[in-house]
């Protein structure tokens, strides 16, 4: 079993950052690919950006050039850089962790089976 937890959320300004953080435990070893993801009221939720343990990464085109995705293995530890955010940020963001390595399946929610509890970002104009 796998534990997820995000932290780091929070209210911020447009243009602001913010950095949010997920914390694995359980069972951490092997190969995996770990996402971000975010779901807004009345939306579906969408893949942000995804990394594998080869240390490829993939981002949705709205956060290219503004997120930045990274893993701590030492700290078993997602990441989740957001600069100049934008209103249309504003979402629950959720990490969460599969067993492949699939560079296609890393935005794609389906594919994965262990989520975190979700941390809230809200961007104002």
């Amino acid at each position: 079993q796998v534990q997820l937890m995000e932290s780091g959320g929070g209210s911020v300004q447009t243009g602001g950052s913010l950095r949010l953080s997920c914390a694995a435990s359980g069972y951490t070893y092997g190969s995996f690919s770990m996402g971000w993801f975010r779901q807004a009221p009345g939306k579906e939720r969408e893949g942000v950006a995804g990394i594998n343990s080869n240390n490829f990464a993939a981002y949705a085109d709205s956060v290219k050039g503004r997120f930045a995705i990274s893993y701590d293995n030492a700290k078993n530890t997602l990441y989740l850089q957001m600069n100049n955010l934008k209103p249309e940020d504003t979402a629950m963001y959720y990490c969460a962790k599969q067993p492949s390595l699939m560079a296609s399946w890393l935005l794609l929610p389906s594919k994965y089976d262990y989520w975190g509890r979700g941390i809230q970002v809200t961007v104002s104009s």
